[in-house]
């Protein structure tokens, strides 16, 4: 599989998802193919949030997705270790950065809230904050616009922490052995947006 192959079946997978087509799967048969080994097409680095779980989204079986998921879909050390891995050893094609609309730690960003170790992770998503500057005023969560500028640019700030911190994956992507891209799940729509400008194939 190429990593555009990859890609187009998520985009068929998002596309039953929201007409509401999802392939029937055979899960207990499943459980026993994948017992031994994993095969993912496809990494996920996606937020938390109860939501947004990928598999569902992109209509995908047990065994077919490398999911990790952090509040603000962040890429610290050990989702970048995570990524490599998956690359490198399970075969996964492509790695999605997934972020969503009204992603509740980006809010938190955009009101710069620091309690407990939810600073540790509002400390990854502020400088999403600090590029978004279109938007002069109003610049908090109580501006759904802003919000969603922020998501979006957190998105792009993940991917090249990725990139800038991997040389594992910076050397598969210069090798056409693995793709990656960014997009936008929408919650109210089901659709997922993907980021032109962060296609890498």
């Amino acid at each position: 599989m190429s990593p555009q192959e990859a890609l187009d079946l998520l985009i068929e997978g998002n596309h039953r998802f929201t007409n509401n087509l999802t392939v029937n799967k055979d899960l207990l048969s499943l459980v026993s193919i994948t017992k031994d080994r994993q095969h993912p097409f496809c990494s996920f680095l996606s937020c938390s949030d109860s939501r947004a779980p990928v598999e569902m989204l992109f209509d995908q079986a047990l065994g077919d997705v490398f999911s990790v998921r952090l509040a603000g879909n962040i890429a610290s050390d050990k989702v970048i270790g995570s990524l490599e891995f998956s690359s490198k050893y399970l075969g996964s094609k492509i790695i999605v950065v997934l972020g969503h609309t009204d992603c509740g730690a980006v809010k938190a960003a955009c009101d710069n809230f620091r309690e407990g170790h939810i600073g540790e992770i509002i400390n990854l998503i502020r400088p999403a904050v600090r590029m978004e500057k279109t938007i002069a005023e109003q610049r908090d969560s109580s501006n759904a616009h802003f919000v969603n500028e922020v998501c979006a640019l957190n998105v792009r700030v993940q991917i090249n922490e990725i990139i800038h911190s991997s040389d594992i994956i910076q050397d598969m992507l210069a090798a056409k052995q693995i793709g990656m891209v960014g997009g936008i799940y929408n919650l109210a729509t089901g659709e997922v947006q993907f980021l032109a400008d962060t296609l890498m194939l």
